[in-house]
Order: structure tokens, then C-alpha cells, then sequence
């Protein structure tokens, strides 16, 4: 299966989601926030890309093995 920009876009932003909850675990410190904390509706605009991301990432995982 190749990847085009969609798929490579979604797990970029699933890597993003991934490294900001483990920042958040361990030292408290919210990436997200920081960069975009003085633009709340950007802030909350990349939560949401980060969650459909996930989505979309999960609905073709299973779909890997058979390529």
C-alpha cells in the first residue's frame, strides 16, 4: 500500500497527538498549548485534527496487512 499525502498528514498528526500526551505525562508541559495557547480556536482546531487523525488512522491500520 503506498501512502499519499493524506495518510502521511494523519500520522504526522497522530505522532504530534502521541508526543503531546507523553510530554503531558511526564512533565506536565502541553506543546499544543504553548504554540498555539494565544489562538484558542487554532489550539482547539489542532485538537480536533489530532482526533480525526486518529480515526482515520485506526480505520486503515487493518487494512496495512493485507498490502
Amino acid at each position: 500500500m503506498k501512502l499519499n499525502w493524506f495518510d502521511i498528514t494523519a500520522l504526522v498528526l497522530v505522532i504530534v497527538g502521541g508526543l503531546n500526551w507523553g510530554l503531558m505525562g511526564l512533565f506536565g508541559f502541553n506543546l499544543v498549548q504553548q504554540l498555539f495557547g494565544a489562538v484558542a480556536m487554532l489550539e482547539k482546531t489542532v485538537y480536533v485534527l489530532v482526533g480525526l487523525a486518529a480515526v482515520y488512522v485506526a480505520m486503515v491500520t487493518p487494512k496495512l496487512n493485507k498490502a
